[in-house]
């Protein structure tokens, strides 16, 4: 039998009318939807499947939207009897491998998600920055610009997601970002294209919010992890609860080192792939990082009943 891993997408994975299958098909979905809308003092599903999209982007939205949405697919991919070795998630995708392997509830975690979106906009009204990303450079070329760039004197910029072998997103200030922007292009960039972020999300300018957010942490109960889960601070698997919990509160202001996470799992034996959650940017990611990985986009209900166990 292959060794499964669930991986749960981030930010820049929702669309509009997101869950509204799953909503319209089993009860528990749309239940999930009305406990959220509690949770949450805001009509999620409404958001989700109407929109508008404009709205669907803000990251007190999307982020919640994301965290359900990965937990009602994960549910009916267990019902189907299929069930993971492992986990991992990007950026705000962890909180969601956190969740699947009963680190905490989804109640927990959506209040946890809810005030982690809620710091990180509020950063990216104190603190502005910018997030883009390079296609076509190595990471440790990509590296190297951002120390020459800070060196100029333009601000602070870093490396923030280390996606594939060609693809690095940064962060940093606006001035910062351009500037390493300027130089990716001069140095043979295919592509470097901003983000429609509002802070500079895994860096240090979003130091503040993060350590805010650790408080939080540190007054949650979190559990065992039933199964390993792949740390975007460590690429390696977390597998008790404090480390879980220290993980998450560095995540913030780190990089997501996604590369050596999935090259991690598949050292491990994992050899198919489950994205479980809206979109298929992870199913691209990991297909980069090793062509012969399998890789099952399950976003849709349609998509999960084509899975056979």
């Amino acid at each position: 039998m292959p060794k499964i891993g669930f991986l749960f997408p981030g930010q820049g994975s929702q669309f509009t009318g997101m869950g509204k299958d799953f909503a319209e098909t089993f009860p528990w979905a749309a239940d999930t939807y009305d406990r959220a809308r509690s949770l949450l003092g805001f009509d999620l599903a409404d958001v989700c499947f109407n929109g508008p999209e404009e709205t669907l982007r803000q990251t007190r939205f999307t982020q919640p939207a994301l965290v359900v949405h990965s937990a009602l697919a994960g549910r009916l991919l267990r019902e189907k009897g299929i069930v993971p070795a492992a986990a991992a998630g990007h950026s705000l995708g962890e909180f969601s491998a956190m969740i699947a392997a009963g680190v905490f509830s989804l109640d927990s975690g959506l209040e946890l998600v809810r005030e982690r979106s809620r710091l990180m906009s509020e950063t990216g009204i104190r603190r502005p920055g910018a997030m883009a990303a390079v296609i076509g450079l190595p990471s440790e070329d990509v590296r190297l610009i951002c120390e020459e760039a800070e060196s100029s004197g333009a601000g602070l910029v870093r490396p923030a997601n280390l996606n594939s072998p060609e693809q690095t997103v940064i962060s940093g200030s606006r001035e910062g970002v351009a500037k390493a922007s300027e130089i990716a292009k001069a140095k043979g960039a295919r592509r470097v294209m901003e983000l429609a972020v509002s802070g500079a999300f895994h860096s240090p300018l979003v130091a503040e919010a993060a350590g805010e957010f650790e408080k939080l942490l540190a007054g949650s109960a979190f559990q065992k992890p039933a199964i390993p889960v792949y740390a975007n601070v460590s690429a390696s698997p977390v597998t008790d609860a404090e480390t879980a919990r220290e993980c998450l509160s560095r995540q913030m202001t780190h990089p997501v080192r996604w590369i050596e996470t999935v090259q991690n799992m598949i050292q491990d034996g994992i050899s198919t792939f489950y994205e479980v959650g809206p979109g298929k940017v992870l199913a691209g990611l990991v297909k980069r990082i090793d062509k012969t990985a399998e890789v099952i986009p399950c976003g849709t209900v349609a998509e999960i009943s084509a899975v056979s166990a």
